[in-house]
Protein backbone atom coordinates (compact mmCIF):
# COMPACT_ATOMS: atom_id res chain seq x y z
CA UNK A 1 0.00 0.00 0.00
CA UNK A 2 1.38 3.45 -0.97
CA UNK A 3 0.05 6.35 1.11
CA UNK A 4 -3.07 4.51 2.50
CA UNK A 5 -4.02 3.32 -1.33
CA UNK A 6 -3.54 0.41 -3.26
CA UNK A 7 -1.14 0.59 -6.55
CA UNK A 8 -2.94 -0.91 -9.80
CA UNK A 9 -0.49 -2.11 -12.48
CA UNK A 10 -1.95 -0.22 -15.53
CA UNK A 11 -1.08 -3.69 -17.51
CA UNK A 12 -3.34 -5.87 -15.31
CA UNK A 13 -5.44 -6.42 -18.34
CA UNK A 14 -2.38 -8.39 -20.23
CA UNK A 15 -1.79 -10.40 -17.56
CA UNK A 16 -5.00 -12.48 -17.86
CA UNK A 17 -3.66 -12.71 -21.91
CA UNK A 18 -1.02 -15.28 -23.48
CA UNK A 19 2.28 -14.23 -23.93
CA UNK A 20 0.66 -10.92 -22.61
CA UNK A 21 -0.85 -9.93 -25.79
CA UNK A 22 -3.14 -12.76 -27.10
CA UNK A 23 -6.37 -14.79 -26.12
CA UNK A 24 -6.91 -18.02 -27.09
CA UNK A 25 -8.69 -17.28 -30.36
CA UNK A 26 -6.33 -15.32 -31.86
CA UNK A 27 -3.85 -18.21 -31.16
CA UNK A 28 -6.08 -20.20 -33.28
CA UNK A 29 -6.43 -18.01 -36.22
CA UNK A 30 -2.94 -17.43 -36.25
CA UNK A 31 -2.62 -21.41 -36.10
CA UNK A 32 -4.72 -21.91 -38.93
CA UNK A 33 -3.47 -19.29 -40.77
CA UNK A 34 -0.25 -21.34 -40.49
CA UNK A 35 -1.37 -24.58 -40.66
CA UNK A 36 -2.41 -23.96 -44.16
CA UNK A 37 0.65 -22.30 -45.34
CA UNK A 38 1.87 -25.49 -44.34
CA UNK A 39 -0.32 -27.55 -46.13
CA UNK A 40 0.52 -25.22 -49.43
CA UNK A 41 4.23 -25.30 -49.31
CA UNK A 42 3.52 -29.14 -49.03
CA UNK A 43 0.85 -29.43 -51.57
CA UNK A 44 2.19 -26.71 -53.69
CA UNK A 45 5.72 -25.93 -53.45
CA UNK A 46 7.58 -22.72 -54.42
CA UNK A 47 8.67 -22.86 -57.92
CA UNK A 48 7.97 -18.70 -58.71
CA UNK A 49 6.92 -15.47 -57.01
CA UNK A 50 3.59 -16.20 -58.38
CA UNK A 51 3.15 -19.57 -56.51
CA UNK A 52 5.16 -18.32 -52.97
CA UNK A 53 2.78 -15.07 -52.34
CA UNK A 54 -0.07 -17.41 -52.78
CA UNK A 55 1.16 -20.23 -50.92
CA UNK A 56 2.42 -17.16 -47.72
CA UNK A 57 -1.42 -15.11 -48.09
CA UNK A 58 -3.04 -17.25 -45.39
CA UNK A 59 -0.45 -16.66 -42.68
CA UNK A 60 -0.25 -13.09 -43.58
CA UNK A 61 -3.69 -12.39 -43.34
CA UNK A 62 -3.88 -14.33 -40.14
CA UNK A 63 -0.91 -12.55 -38.93
CA UNK A 64 -2.20 -9.23 -39.65
CA UNK A 65 -5.67 -9.88 -37.77
CA UNK A 66 -3.99 -10.86 -34.39
CA UNK A 67 -1.46 -7.60 -34.64
CA UNK A 68 -1.61 -5.97 -31.96
CA UNK A 69 -2.51 -2.00 -32.35
CA UNK A 70 -2.94 0.93 -29.90
CA UNK A 71 -6.56 1.61 -28.26
CA UNK A 72 -7.40 -1.84 -29.35
CA UNK A 73 -6.69 -5.01 -28.76
CA UNK A 74 -5.51 -6.00 -32.27
CA UNK A 75 -6.58 -5.46 -35.44
CA UNK A 76 -9.78 -8.08 -35.65
CA UNK A 77 -11.29 -5.99 -32.70
CA UNK A 78 -10.74 -2.86 -34.60
CA UNK A 79 -12.07 -4.11 -37.94
CA UNK A 80 -15.33 -5.26 -35.38
CA UNK A 81 -15.73 -2.26 -33.72
CA UNK A 82 -15.78 -0.17 -37.28
CA UNK A 83 -18.26 -2.91 -38.75
CA UNK A 84 -20.53 -2.29 -35.79
CA UNK A 85 -20.16 1.54 -35.75
CA UNK A 86 -21.32 1.18 -39.55
CA UNK A 87 -23.96 -0.93 -39.18
CA UNK A 88 -26.31 -0.08 -36.06
CA UNK A 89 -27.95 2.64 -35.79
CA UNK A 90 -26.89 6.03 -35.12
CA UNK A 91 -29.77 8.03 -34.88
CA UNK A 92 -30.35 8.33 -31.00
CA UNK A 93 -33.73 9.07 -29.72
CA UNK A 94 -34.08 11.10 -26.38
CA UNK A 95 -35.36 9.39 -23.60
CA UNK A 96 -34.36 12.03 -20.89
CA UNK A 97 -36.50 13.57 -18.29
CA UNK A 98 -37.96 16.44 -20.22
CA UNK A 99 -39.47 14.27 -22.94
CA UNK A 100 -42.65 14.69 -21.25
CA UNK A 101 -42.66 17.81 -20.76
CA UNK A 102 -42.01 18.16 -24.45
CA UNK A 103 -44.90 16.18 -25.59
CA UNK A 104 -47.23 17.55 -22.77
CA UNK A 105 -46.89 21.17 -24.24
CA UNK A 106 -47.31 19.90 -27.66
CA UNK A 107 -50.56 18.23 -26.67
CA UNK A 108 -51.91 21.52 -25.67
CA UNK A 109 -51.31 23.64 -28.71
Amino acid sequence: MINDGYLIPANTKSGQLIFGKFTGSDLIIFGVGVGITLLLLVTLGVQGTIQAIITLTPVGICSFLVLPIPNYRNVRTFIKSGYEFLTNQRIYMWRGWCLYAEQSSETKK
